[in-house]
């Protein structure tokens, strides 16, 4: 089977897949946008996580096929290659409504009992849940298990082997090696990493569906110059010393679709406006821990319960109305007065929408030290040898420490018509003052 997608064009769907794909669990995120809020401010972004999803797996393929290259793989490169797929494609099943919006409203992760062998080391069972939580949960220990059964006839695809690509650790690793070679580093790379395939489609789907143009980048150069790095008989990703220059857009591209759409205000004001309802209406939207009852919750289902909601918070998100962006900070100084600003506000009882946006170019490198389980290879090709060079991505390029410091930015927001004429006065006399400082 195929299916026509705007942004890659034809994407296959094995027929084996196609009870995964109609599954319940995965047909929710039909209903459930990529962006959340932001069809508020860019009317054409109303794609959800299913389409986004099928555009992982689509370039997980192109990925694997890129570093396996030939028709005839052997019977257990196949089977990772189908693991590897289904990775890609269940990687945001576990998604909330709204997407990341609602995601502080979930429960503590000990609601969801997630078999112990998905938690590495001493994992606090009281932290709240995520929805890479909810993600393990839906394919470790459900229902969902039952769609699986036609991919694990065919190609012997362990589904638990699945979520350990996700979570970046491999239970049993001799699933994932093939001549004594270990490749589920490289491949959990391609699920979550500097590099991977959930990236590569959300800047060109965000940025197509947005109407703009900061997530477009050399799709077809990176993959062509994706490479494996054999270590110890063990794989990592790298890429080639040419498309440094293309990885160096491709981070940009993700910095700028965070400063220019996924920070933009008014989404994230309203973001704080579903926090503000949640904090005061408890008891009228609760994430269930059981995820069979969790099918149910969409954004169809979230916003059913904002509309008749008498909550002044979810009447102000349904009519997309945010109280007036008062102040706005983008640097320490900034962010200093911002402070003060926010102080007089508490101090004047006056009620206000705190709006906090924070991003780095990479988590890769935090001041020097690698974040990630596996380090990202640059491959120097040398004339007249067989093997090549491997150099760390950090050595390659200077935007990790040129963008190593978090963006922040930082408004205030109050419903000024309410105020009184002086209470209204007095703050702008108050914020004027602070900015001439």
């Amino acid at each position: 089977m195929e299916v026509r997608d705007p942004v890659h064009g034809l994407i296959q769907i094995y027929d084996v897949e196609i009870p995964i794909i109609t599954n319940d669990f995965f047909c929710r995120l039909r209903n459930i946008k990529q962006l959340g809020f932001s069809e508020f401010i860019f009317p054409g972004a109303t794609h959800s996580r299913f389409l986004h999803s099928l555009g992982v797996m689509h370039v997980g393929s192109l990925a694997f096929d890129k570093l396996f290259p030939g028709n005839n793989k052997s019977k257990d490169l196949t089977r990772l290659r189908e693991t590897f797929r289904l990775a890609c494609l269940l990687h945001d099943i576990g998604h909330a409504p709204l997407s990341h919006s609602s995601e502080m409203a979930m429960p503590p992760v000990k609601d969801l009992k997630i078999p112990k062998e998905f938690f590495r080391g001493d994992q606090n069972q009281d932290r709240q849940a995520t929805h890479e939580d909810y993600t393990i949960k839906s394919i470790a220990d459900s229902s969902f298990s039952s769609a699986f059964k036609q991919v694990e006839d065919k190609f012997g695809v362990d589904r638990k082997c699945v979520a350990d690509l996700m979570t970046g650790f491999a239970r049993d690793p001799g699933y994932f090696t093939v001549e004594g070679i270990n490749y589920f580093p490289i491949l959990h790379q391609l699920v979550s990493s500097e590099l991977d395939c959930d990236r590569m489609d959300y800047l060109l789907r965000d940025s197509y569906f947005c109407g703009v143009s900061y997530g477009t980048f050399d799709l077809d150069w990176l993959l062509d110059n994706i490479k494996k790095c054999i270590i110890d008989d063990t794989v990592y990703l790298g890429i080639t010393e040419r498309a440094v220059l293309t990885f160096e857009d491709f981070l940009l591209c993700r910095y700028h679709m965070f400063i220019m759409v996924y920070f933009h205000y008014r989404a994230v004001c309203l973001e704080q406006l579903l926090c503000k309802f949640f904090q005061t209406s408890k008891e009228e939207y609760v994430i269930p821990g059981n995820i069979e009852e969790y099918i149910e919750h969409d954004d169809h289902f979230l916003n059913k319960i904002l509309r008749k909601s008498n909550n002044p918070y979810a009447k102000a998100i349904v009519k997309n109305q945010i109280p007036e962006k008062i102040f706005e900070s983008y640097n320490g100084e900034q962010h200093k007065k911002l402070e003060i600003i926010e102080k007089y506000l508490k101090d004047q009882d006056i009620d206000f929408i705190k709006g906090s946006s924070e991003g780095r170019i990479s988590k890769y490198y935090d001041d020097g030290r690698e974040n990630y389980l596996f380090p990202m290879k640059v491959v120097r090709i040398i004339s007249g040898r067989d093997e090549a060079e491997y150099s760390d991505i950090n050595q390659a390029t200077d935007l990790f420490n040129k963008f190593r410091k978090t963006h922040s930015i930082m408004r205030l927001h109050c419903d000024v018509p309410s105020l009184k004429a002086k209470e209204k006065s007095d703050l702008f006399d108050f914020i004027a003052h602070v900015n001439s400082k």
